[in-house]
């Protein structure tokens, strides 16, 4: 049975160092937590060098005193294990565990996560902290869970000390039995690569162009990610046996590693760490970006984890390293507006990074509540805000799920082997984001389904549709569960590349393209190029005066074209090519499929594609008949036990005006909103509508 990240009300916390700050400071921090509503506080996740400062001697003074006075002032504690930062004494006695480069150069001590998962004698050192800790503080009252580490595969998510090569080795011996069955699965009788003895087994190596076998490729990313699920193992076994009254998760979710199994098999539930204007150093392309509203789409995707989760880092000033990451601080308001965006989606904790900016170390321009001056400043006057109303709404909305009609469609397996694939794997972001932009634009929530060996038809019958924009690896599994979901009346939707590979990363010999599900989707690929620069990206012409109203001009093909064939009289085709020697073939389709439809679009998808698909598939905002409201305004919905509860998020520096076409309460104010509306700048409004 899986523990609760709250229980009684959302709970509102902050990240804190006491190791960083003169002990005479932190009764009055902890004072000041209480008086902004703060109850609950994440320490110790790089302290290892304080509780060992060298090996086999352990000290837990410092953190006694500072977790008594925690408690003394009704503060809970989250406990982090210190195993992204190993202590100098140890990486200079064992280097061994030490992470390497592809060419071989070690990381040495003086960043963090520095080490690698498969050091045995590593591994026996974590587990040892771990349960001394464990031991320690297993009784005392104002702890309440753990953190494992600290966000896994972050800083580095590739593995080449000595210590993997060996474990890859063992472990594909584990997976395939024999080398012939390794050697099918590589594909290596292409270019003389057959491996005759498990000794010649590696992870990839540096290679003449560095283009590594892709087959041995996406095992390298499989095996990264049992890797760091069974580091982890180690300290969530150690906890559950030692601490069981407390619960256990760990933070972030980074490439090459399954979270989604990591928490279903180890977590009590995922937390994550939002920092909304990383998407404004790192924008989508186009017009129309996402900017921060687009860490909504990353929410969503923890919410497919655990429906209600903790933020163990919420942004709450300007961020960055000293050489590199430069993230301008939030404007007034915006903090309020983040939080509420991680509630929206399913936080029931959020805990803000950090109490206060450090004065020293790479992250002293990473800024929290407090300045280095320990002043009042205004983020302390919105944190004080946020406390109080948090305070009153928080029972209302603690357990409440999100709920949406739409899913975006992922895949581990499909991601990984789109890294090296530059055939496919570039397409998914943008289609993603596009889609994405086109819900949010028309306030529709949607959610991420992670498409695993345990997904059921009835995971998928949740949805209305589904949008799987390039699912160029598909088993025959996956394929017959879509032809299933389609059937009982489902909309789902495929772009370019899709079926081609299947579990092996193999292209399939003498099946036509899209593989496993032509005959869901009606139709075939005849023909297909990359768009890369040497050929200009087609227009598409709509197929009656209606289609593609409002799209905003010429909508060209991007990145990629499958030129289809229609194989079925069930298909209608509501857009084709219009330049370039297929000018007139299909480019978008729609088929038939027992009591619902499946889509197929040749090429990467663009914001006006999928709104003509959302249009032609009757889609509405679960606001639409409440509200009239401006683009850059998102709606969430939370709901449970009787009650749905609608976010209003405005992301604009200008007030949206909304239009309500019945009245309607706001949960935050208690008060009635009618007719004319103006929501302020970065505002936020909490609808209480009947759970239907």
């Amino acid at each position: 049975m899986k523990k609760a990240v709250a229980e009684q009300r959302i709970e509102l916390g902050v990240c804190y160092y006491p190791e960083h700050w003169p002990e005479t400071m932190w009764e009055d921090d902890y004072r000041r937590m209480k008086e902004l509503g703060l109850s609950v506080i994440r320490i110790a996740e790089f302290a290892w060098s304080i509780f060992e400062p060298e090996e086999g001697t352990f000290l837990f003074e410092l953190f006694d005193r500072a977790i008594d006075a925690a408690h003394r002032h009704g503060l809970k504690v989250i406990l982090g294990t210190p195993t992204a930062t190993p202590p100098a004494w140890l990486t200079e006695k064992y280097p061994e565990v030490l992470n390497a480069t592809k060419h071989g150069v070690v990381y040495r001590h003086g960043l963090r996560r520095h080490y690698n998962y498969n050091s045995p004698v590593y591994r026996e050192l974590c587990a040892r902290i771990t349960r001394k800790m464990a031991e320690h503080y297993a009784a005392h009252p104002a702890v309440v869970g753990w953190q494992i580490d600290n966000e896994l595969n972050c800083e580095v998510n590739e593995f080449y000390s000595d210590a993997d090569h060996t474990a890859f080795r063992e472990w594909t011996r584990r997976k395939y039995g024999t080398l012939d069955a390794l050697n099918r699965a590589w594909g290596t009788v292409f270019w003389s690569q057959t491996y005759t003895d498990w000794s010649q087994v590696y992870l990839p190596r540096p290679t003449p162009g560095d283009s590594p076998n892709p087959h041995q490729s996406l095992d390298e990313k499989r095996f990264i990610s049992d890797s760091a699920i069974s580091f982890a193992k180690v300290q969530a076994d150690i906890l559950r046996e030692v601490c069981p009254g407390h619960w256990v998760t760990t933070n972030g979710f980074f490439g090459h590693l399954d979270t989604h199994r990591m928490t279903d098999e180890l977590l009590d539930f995922i937390s994550y760490d939002s920092y909304p204007t990383f998407g404004t150093i790192y924008p989508d392309e186009g017009e129309r970006q996402l900017l921060d509203r687009k860490w909504s789409l990353n929410l969503s995707n923890v919410r497919s984890m655990s429906p209600n989760f903790c933020v163990m880092e919420q942004q709450s000033g300007a961020g960055g390293w000293v050489n590199r990451m430069s993230i301008p601080m939030p404007r007034p308001g915006q903090m309020r507006l983040w939080t509420y965006q991680s509630i929206a989606h399913g936080a029931d904790s959020v805990l803000y990074f950090r109490w206060r900016t450090a004065t020293f170390g790479t992250e002293i321009y990473w800024h929290g509540l407090n300045d280095y001056h320990n002043r009042p400043n205004r983020r302390l006057r919105e944190a004080a805000t946020i406390g109080s109303e948090v305070a009153k709404i928080g029972p209302h909305l603690v357990g409440k799920k999100g709920r949406a009609e739409v899913a975006l469609v992922h895949n581990y397996d499909n991601g990984w082997d789109g890294e090296l694939d530059i055939w496919h794997g570039p397409l998914t972001g943008k289609s993603l984001v596009e889609w994405f932009k086109a819900l949010q634009y028309r306030h529709i929530p949607s959610d991420v389904l992670e498409l695993t060996e345990k997904t059921t038809l009835a995971d998928l019958e949740r949805y209305h549709m589904l949008v799987y924009p390039h699912a160029a690896v598909m088993t025959d599994s996956q394929a017959e569960l879509f032809k299933q979901y389609a059937a009982g009346g489902g909309t789902i939707v495929f772009g370019a590349r899709t079926g081609y590979k299947d579990e092996f990363g193999h292209c399939r010999l003498g099946q036509p393209f899209p593989g496993p599900v032509a005959d869901l989707v009606g139709v075939t690929v005849e023909d297909y190029t990359i768009i890369n620069g040497t050929i200009p990206a087609p227009s598409i012409q709509w197929s009656d005066e209606t289609s593609g109203t409002g799209t905003g001009g010429t909508v060209y093909a991007e990145m990629f074209n499958d030129i289809l064939a229609a194989e079925s009289p069930s298909v209608e085709v509501v857009a084709s090519y219009a330049s370039d020697y297929y000018a007139g073939k299909p480019a978008l389709t729609r088929n038939a499929y027992g009591a619902g439809q499946a889509w197929y679009y040749g090429a990467a998808f663009s914001e006006a594609v999928a709104a003509e698909i959302i249009r032609r598939s009757g889609l509405r905002s679960p606001l639409a008949d409440v509200c009239e409201l401006p683009e850059q305004v998102e709606v969430a919905i939370r709901a449970g036990e009787g009650k749905a509860y609608a976010f209003l998020l405005n992301y604009g520096s200008d007030a949206a005006e909304i239009s309500f076409k019945h009245p309607a309460t706001d949960l935050i104010t208690g008060g009635t909103l009618e007719g004319r509306y103006s929501l302020e700048p970065y505002g936020v409004a909490i609808l209480e509508l009947a759970d239907e």
